[in-house]
């Protein structure tokens, strides 16, 4: 219980010595890949990626960057998904190609994927993006030739059935793995 006394004291100081005479500094400023290109909030202190293919070391470490956030999302089935599509293109994009999918990759995860796998239907700004109908493409195709029918939710329904939905006994459940 104090240490909850304590940190909450903490951050009500670090708050209180942020607000300075009618002027609010943000305490934690979002850098780039923080918060979503798609949100509502406007964050004018935001740095753009600074997209060089002049040379092949920049060229490099920037492919290198894209490659690990894509693999290291911290969803499973993201990771592997846009992991193996950008280890597959992004050796033949271009600068265009490169800021599509930084756009892609700065999407919230529960959301990019509910929109790759058709449960929800994404935002205009997001269906126009090249890099995520190839992706989304991808995905569907995935999912309707490997995976069996009854399994799979209608267009536009989130999926309900578990792994353990198959049984069919006294015990087993209605509907998902509950």
């Amino acid at each position: 219980m104090a240490t909850l006394r304590i940190a909450l004291r903490n951050a009500r100081r670090i708050v209180n010595t942020s607000t300075v005479a009618d002027r609010t500094t943000t305490v934690f400023r979002p850098q780039y890949g923080w918060v979503s290109r798609y949100s509502s909030t406007d964050f004018s202190n935001t740095q753009p990626l600074n997209i060089d293919l002049s040379n092949e070391e920049s060229k490099r470490r920037l492919f290198n960057r894209l490659l690990y956030r894509s693999k290291q999302r911290g969803f499973l089935e993201l990771d592997l998904v846009l992991g193996k599509w950008v280890e597959e293109h992004i050796h033949s994009m271009d600068k265009n190609g490169i800021k599509a999918l930084v756009h892609v990759l700065d999407l919230e995860n529960p959301d990019l994927w509910k929109w790759l796998t058709g449960q929800e239907q994404p935002p205009e700004l997001v269906m126009v993006n090249p890099v995520f109908s190839a992706v989304q493409e991808k995905v569907l195709k995935n999912l309707s030739d490997h995976s069996s029918p009854e399994t799979q939710a209608t267009p536009g329904q989130p999926w309900v059935r578990g792994w353990d939905d198959i049984k069919k006994g006294h015990d087993s459940p209605i509907t998902g793995n509950q």
